[in-house]
């Protein structure tokens, strides 16, 4: 008696409605922040590159803050290391969520844009790799393609009113939150130096006091905003990059709600500062590290220095090969079949906008460049390679658009008006069940 076929995944379906309405919410805060990010970063390219380029440079290079604490930053480094902590935060509650309630707590699942993440993040940084081999340039930029940013991609959906379904949106997030814990493990274990055990040690500790306030159930806020300081301070002058506190707290807080509680203490945080995140936080980083100047010899150099041209290659070319591939390899092996109302041609689109590489880009490439001549020349490399594909990923989705649409309208029609879309009550069903192998 032979066993019965195990039944085939969809993927890319119908999302289940509780984490249709998760990734819906997550993705308005994105999109509206990407438009913002956008704005900023318009700015900067204007602003560095106007007769005012010299008001651009005092108010980035300022110092400010307390000497005697290790924390005398430049207005640049505190958009990095300290607003961004508050990026990384959101970012670990959001992985969070994905690893306890969302796409990634099934292995089975879980898989696929896993697999596909991680071969967004290889493929890119060996394409830099080659490129650099082949030119003779440095292999220090390696992890500057890898990441891709969320926002910025979603702003381009925006601005194109794409009506992409909820499942390529929701893999995009996924993808992007996969990216962000390999930058995150990336900027912790490459770019750390002159390490300082005591502080590192004192971050720690406070690490367990703040999972000890959660086991505890303390919800009172002023128990760990100066904790929360108190860590990210330690950590930076540990010597490892404060961003790694944010990831690292948000991993820490909890995701399911207990009896009676209206929401867990994740969802409270990100509620409060995915706004924060997304509409100030990431802004002004892009504000002060995307002021680059673009000068016909400053864009001549990108595609003509080993280094620069390997970040562009990377981000074009690497993400796009990288997570096709990674899905397509995946979704074969696994016994996931594509939703049959799209192609795969949809999954390269999707590819193609992953290589917008913005904000981590950014930030690694300081790190990996502590020149600032050089740093320089590696943003501008992050800026076209992220304008590329972002007008590619333009046409190729523009291309697609009527089927999206139709097929955003399908999953979003209310005819009776009760808030939950009528594809989710077909036949009866019940919501919360619907989902992945329809």
């Amino acid at each position: 008696m032979t066993d019965a076929p195990r039944q085939r995944t969809t993927f890319l379906g119908l999302l289940p409605w509780p984490e249709r309405k998760a990734v819906a919410q997550a993705l308005r805060t994105e999109t509206v922040g990407g438009l913002v990010l956008l704005a900023a970063a318009v700015v900067a390219l204007v602003w560095a590159n106007s007769p005012w380029s010299g008001v651009y440079e005092q108010i980035r290079d300022f110092h400010f803050g307390i000497p005697a604490l290790g924390l005398d930053l430049s207005v640049g480094h505190w958009t990095a290391d300290g607003l961004l902590a508050v990026f990384f935060l959101v970012a670990g509650i959001e992985l969070k969520r994905e690893l306890v309630v969302g796409e990634l707590r099934n292995p089975a699942t879980a898989a696929l844009p896993v697999i596909a993440a991680v071969c967004g993040m290889v493929v890119p940084a060996l394409v830099y790799l080659a490129t650099v081999s082949a030119g003779g340039g440095s292999a220090d930029g390696w992890a500057v393609p890898m990441a891709t940013d969320i926002a910025f991609a979603l702003a381009v959906l925006a601005v194109l009113s794409s009506h992409l379904p909820a499942a390529l949106r929701a893999f995009l997030l996924t993808l992007a939150v996969v990216d962000d814990l390999g930058a995150i493990l990336i900027i912790a274990v490459f770019f750390t130096s002159d390490l300082n055990p005591w502080a590192l040690a004192g971050s720690g500790a406070g690490l367990v006091v703040f999972y000890v306030l959660q086991r505890l159930r303390v919800r009172d806020w002023w128990w760990y905003v100066p904790l929360g300081i108190a860590v990210w301070a330690l950590m930076y002058n540990g010597g490892v990059h404060a961003t790694v506190a944010g990831v690292a707290m948000g991993l820490i807080l909890r995701t399911t709600r207990d009896k009676g509680e209206d929401a867990s203490p994740a969802e409270r945080t990100s509620h409060l500062l995915h706004p924060v995140s997304a509409g100030v936080v990431v802004p002004l980083f892009a504000l002060f590290a995307a002021g680059v100047g673009v000068s016909g010899e400053a864009l001549g150099e990108v595609f003509t220095q080993p280094a620069t041209l390997g970040v562009v290659f990377g981000l074009v070319i690497g993400k796009t090969v990288g997570i096709f591939a990674g899905t397509y390899l995946a979704a074969r092996y696994t016994r996931a079949r594509l939703n049959p109302d799209l192609e795969w041609a949809d999954v390269f689109s999707l590819s193609v906008l992953a290589g917008i590489g913005f904000t981590v880009a950014l930030l690694i490439g300081e790190l990996a460049f502590p020149d600032p001549s050089e740093a320089e020349h590696i943003k501008a490399a992050v800026l076209v390679g992220s304008l590329i594909a972002a007008g590619l990923a333009a046409l190729l989705i523009k291309r697609r658009n009527a089927i999206y649409r139709r097929l955003y309208e399908e999953e979003t029609r209310d005819d009776d008006a009760d808030g939950i879309p009528d594809i989710y009550q077909r036949d009866g069903s019940d919501p919360s069940l619907m989902g992945k192998d329809r």
